[in-house]
């Protein structure tokens, strides 16, 4: 896995990119990154400041992570009350 980047990095990145003094790919390489990795930056920053509106925000996908994370945990709650629920119904019905 990559090595993450700062975020004053970038952020930087983003800026210089968006000034457009030179192209995205040629940024990029003198930044050591790919330009897919500098154009998706350039695209959550744009999500994240209100520019595009065809994605999630930064928060956005926080809280979409940790929505899922908790029903997750709930969906593994229920199950095993479920079964709880059916042991001990099983232990009440059937003669000892």
């Amino acid at each position: 896995m990559p090595r993450a980047h700062p975020p004053e990095f970038r952020q930087r990145a983003v800026e210089l990119a968006r000034l457009r003094e030179k192209p995205i790919g040629q940024i990029a390489q003198d930044l050591g990154i790919s330009d897919s990795c500098l154009r998706s930056w350039v695209k959550q920053a744009d999500l994240d400041e209100g520019r595009r509106a065809d994605g999630l925000s930064t928060a956005e996908r926080e809280e979409l992570v940790r929505l899922r994370r908790e029903l997750r945990v709930k969906n593994t709650e229920i199950e095993i009350l479920k079964r709880a629920s059916a042991f001990f119904a099983r232990e009440n019905v059937l003669p000892k």
